[in-house]
């Protein structure tokens, strides 16, 4: 198995990972405006550009030290950065350079679904939504180790757009092909075939979670009260 899958963060005690969420605070996260974002090259974790991606993309290790100068060098050499879809619609398209061990260490940023450690404010709030049941999140738990047998090195991630996690629970098992069940261990995670890593079937969920990953950037822009085409003044 390729070293880089490694990295992607373990599940970890089911009980822990996806236990009932605590109250999220009220203190809304806050985007630098926009000009103060394009106009910053400076790379810095603590930049303004830097604080933008991290919010509507999740903080991570590769965010800072490939993301953020790529994304740079991009607005460096291209058209005015004039919204932030726009700034986006960069991030997605720099993501489509990225050879596939990158792109998958990025969207493994995500936390998954029903996740409750480690959370960012913004996916705190985003999974809160909702109540869940305790076997939806224990179902929860075991499609995730189901799905990361069956891609490994993937992260299931998809654009909740207010649905419920026994909705995303659904989607999940049809995506694997299994039949309905709030079962925590059926099927067994060791009975999933795997598909070969960088093979079609691999890809083309890589290239599904990269196109959520934006439209959950741009749903972002809209809880934090953004209106995602305003232009910078």
């Amino acid at each position: 198995m390729r070293s880089w899958i490694h990295s992607v963060k373990p599940l970890g005690d089911a009980k822990d990972v996806f236990a009932p969420l605590p109250t999220a605070s009220t203190d809304a996260p806050a985007l630098p405006p926009l000009l103060d974002a394009v106009s910053d090259t400076s790379g810095k974790q603590d930049g303004p550009l830097a604080r933008a991606l991290a919010l509507l993309f999740e903080a991570s290790p590769i965010l800072y030290s490939a993301l953020v100068p790529a994304v740079v060098t991009h607005i460096e050499h291209s058209p005015p950065v004039l919204s932030y879809k726009a700034l986006i619609d960069v991030v997605v398209k720099v993501l489509g350079t990225w050879p596939d061990e990158e792109r998958a260490q990025f969207i493994a940023a995500h936390p998954r679904i029903g996740e409750v450690k480690g959370l960012s404010q913004l996916s705190a709030q985003e999974q809160l939504a909702k109540a869940t049941p305790p076997e939806v999140l224990a179902r929860l738990g075991h499609l995730n180790a189901c799905y990361e047998r069956r891609y490994p090195g993937l992260v299931y991630i998809t654009f909740v757009n207010g649905r419920s996690r026994a909705e995303i629970m659904d989607e999940m098992e049809v995506a694997l092909g299994f039949e309905h069940s709030l079962s925590a261990d059926e099927p067994p995670v060791t009975s999933v075939e795997s598909v070969e890593v960088g093979g079609a079937q691999w890809k083309q969920e890589l290239e599904r979670a990269v196109a959520d990953v934006g439209r959950i950037a741009l749903s972002r822009l809209k809880a934090l009260g953004v209106d995602p085409t305003a232009q910078a003044p």
